[in-house]
């Protein structure tokens, strides 16, 4: 499946998956002293990637032939600034002083799993390639944040 997508973006997509998977390495097998910061790195990682998401959410709608007709995309461009309000809302919890990370990432790690359904409405607009990287990408994000929330 992922042979259809053009070799650099596949290898800089599955590249992307390295820093999360290294924190929940880090949580799993690491000494406690780590735990905070592993988990505090994998939610800012989390966050920056799937508000990196909705960027390129942006950028297909943007690039579509029918940019122009409001009507059409216009779910798109609302879906796209999505993924960064859950981020700023999974952020509020640590800077009130209450429970974080834990739920926080789960959070994340949900609406990566969930922007899949955004994906595969796009497929349309985007790269025939699209989905073949899309999902494990954002399965390896999703999943390793929820197991990061776990550990």
């Amino acid at each position: 499946m992922m042979r259809t997508v053009p070799s650099l973006p596949r290898l800089l997509g599955l590249a992307g998956l390295l820093p999360q998977f290294a924190c929940v390495l880090a949580l799993y097998v690491g000494p406690d002293e780590w735990r905070y910061a592993a988990q505090a790195i994998a939610f800012g990682y989390a966050a920056l990637i799937f508000s990196f998401l909705g960027g390129m959410w942006w950028g297909i709608a943007a690039m579509a032939p029918a940019a122009e007709n409001r009507r059409s995309l216009g779910w798109v461009w609302v879906v796209a600034v999505i993924p960064s309000l859950i981020a700023l809302v999974a952020y509020l919890p640590w800077v009130f002083g209450q429970t974080w990370p834990e739920p926080s990432l789960i959070m994340l790690g949900s609406g990566i799993l969930m922007s899949l359904a955004v994906d595969a409405k796009l497929r349309p607009l985007a790269p025939a390639w699209w989905m073949s990287l899309r999902v494990p990408l954002s399965v390896g994000l999703g999943l390793a944040t929820v197991a990061a929330a776990l550990a």
